[in-house]
């Protein structure tokens, strides 16, 4: 992963039964940051039951990142402190339009096309994972889904057939809807559109590795549902409606 200035990056990271198999997402994206800003890391490998051993950051999940005498926790709050903390490697955002996209990107990823994957593989992961954290995964996953793994693995078509519904503009239709400023506008980001309706995407987070889960519910977001405006102008750019159909109510990723 390169040279790091301090040479003392460490990275709890979730394991499988061997040390070698990594299979968080939330991990990896903590792993290419590193990657892209040309920091080296110690890797710890961890697993769901070792709760003690990153009990210093102050919770029970992982990736978790020390440096030096600090911790983080949290994949996104670990990627603001990488990019706050080493200015002068390379930029995880490419500025303030980037961060915004990147946000709203990062929790889509978490709420939509996680939940949406994790229905179709999650019942398998007892087969890679460490023996001792078989029970416990089994238990909380379960609980977190409101159904066993054998009705899930027979509803395998179906869980696979709803991800391959999931259309990647929801995205850009909400990342309108929340204000955020786009790059490739001449700098020029959009306005909040004028009018805005609000979906349903799921609630009740259970984490773990980082994860997200629970059952469906309760909190809002808003989508786009309206015209475009440019602020310098405050005209509109056209009759350019996105729709959120993809935000959907759902269960959040309680599987890493």
């Amino acid at each position: 992963m390169g040279e790091t200035t301090s040479g003392a990056l460490r990275l709890y990271e979730l394991t499988g039964a061997h040390d070698e198999v990594r299979f968080s997402p939330y991990c990896w994206r903590i792993r290419l940051a590193l990657a892209h800003k040309g920091l080296a890391a110690e890797t710890v490998p961890w697993r769901f039951t070792e709760k003690n051993a990153i009990a210093f950051s102050g919770q029970g999940r992982v990736p978790v990142l020390v440096d030096g005498a600090r911790s983080v926790h949290d994949s996104w709050a670990i990627a603001e402190y990488l990019e706050a903390g080493y200015p002068d490697r390379p930029s995880l955002f490419g500025g303030a339009a980037g961060h915004g996209v990147a946000r709203f990107v990062n929790q889509w990823t978490n709420e939509v096309l996680h939940p949406a994957i994790s229905r179709a593989i999650v019942f398998d992961l007892p087969a890679i994972i460490h023996a001792k954290d078989r029970d416990y995964f089994r238990t909380s996953r379960e609980a977190a889904y409101g159904t066993t793994f054998e009705a899930m693995a027979a509803g395998r078509e179906d869980a696979l057939a709803a991800l391959r519904r999931a259309p990647p503009h929801a995205a850009p239709a909400a990342q309108h809807a929340r204000g955020a400023a786009l790059p490739g506008r001449g700098g020029a980001g959009l306005r909040r559109p004028h009018r805005l309706r609000r979906l349903p995407v799921g609630a009740h987070r259970h984490r773990d590795g980082d994860g997200r889960g629970g059952r469906p519910g309760g909190r809002m977001v808003r989508a786009d549902a309206g015209r475009l405006r440019r602020p310098r102008a405050g005209r509109p750019t056209g009759d350019r409606r996105l729709t959120a159909t993809a935000l959907t109510q759902g269960d959040l990723l309680p599987m890493m």
